[in-house]
């Protein structure tokens, strides 16, 4: 080879493997990146949970209702149901006999804010009294403190749920199961559509300060029961959560559930569901 062509060889060789190392060395960076990956933040919000078993968590939002509430406990009594109700702070205060029968029934009873504010839009401050009034008012009628928070409106900010839970020990509960109840749709189209959208592991959101809520409520556990439900309170539910297969199962009752296993969820936002 004559010295002319050697030198060209070498040089052709030279720029090949610089351009090599250059490519070579984002992909090696964005390696690096990856395996240091951020630990996951503890599940603290629930909308559904996964489960094993055809079980569901039928909660009610806004009461107590001096008139309501009680016709629901009889109801809820009469099928041997236990339900979670998210209460306002303000009729916890008016009606502390009511909370306190629903807590001795064996109802779980949970902080809904005092007024019903929007704690997407407020300050720290003002949700914190919003969340301790309710909860004294609570442990003052029942002799026990919440442990789970329902924000009204559903409307909550990620750093909001961090804070609450590391101050008051509240998991965050979002629902998957609207009926929509608080436009006033009437019983049969509130029955119905519990009964179509529930699965195994649902959250069920009403509220006990509607009639029509309460007249649905009968027909309805009726047929959640034809249909091989068994009713559970949140707390209850979240404690049998199980970790979710790669591949959906058939579970009891007939249906596959599309819950999360306490992994954070979307927040619905208060113009698409007002009800919370």
């Amino acid at each position: 080879m004559s010295p002319f062509r050697l030198l060209l060889f070498c040089f052709a060789w030279l720029t090949f493997a610089l351009a090599v190392g250059a490519e070579s060395t984002p992909a090696k960076r964005t390696a690096a990146r990856a395996t240091r990956a951020e630990p996951e933040e503890p599940g603290i919000t629930f909308n559904s949970v996964h489960v094993d078993g055809p079980y569901i968590a039928m909660t009610f939002d806004d009461g107590p209702s001096a008139t309501l509430t009680p016709k629901l406990l009889d109801l809820l009594a009469a099928h041997h149901i236990k339900a979670t109700f998210f209460v306002i702070g303000e009729n916890v205060a008016e009606h502390p006999e009511i909370v306190a029968r629903a807590a001795r029934e064996g109802h779980e009873i949970a902080n809904h804010s005092w007024s019903h504010p929007n704690f997407g839009k407020m300050s720290d401050e003002g949700v914190r009294h919003q969340l301790q009034q309710t909860d004294d008012a609570i442990k003052n009628a029942t002799g026990k403190r919440p442990r789970l928070l329902r924000p009204p409106y559903g409307s909550i900010t990620a750093r909001e749920k961090r804070w609450i839970h590391d101050e008051f020990g509240y998991d965050i509960i979002l629902w998957d199961v609207d009926p929509y109840d608080w436009k006033r749709p009437g019983p049969a189209v509130v029955r119905s559509r519990i009964l179509k959208e529930t699965r195994p592991g649902s959250i069920v959101l009403s509220h006990d300060i509607h009639p029509g809520t309460i007249e649905a409520m009968p027909s309805t556990f009726d047929e959640l029961e034809a249909k091989g439900f068994k009713f559970v309170t949140v707390p209850e539910l979240i404690r049998m959560a199980t970790p979710r297969p790669s591949h959906p199962s058939p579970q009891p009752g007939g249906n596959v559930s599309p819950s999360t296993n306490g992994s954070p969820s979307p927040t619905p936002s208060p113009a698409s569901s007002p009800a919370g």
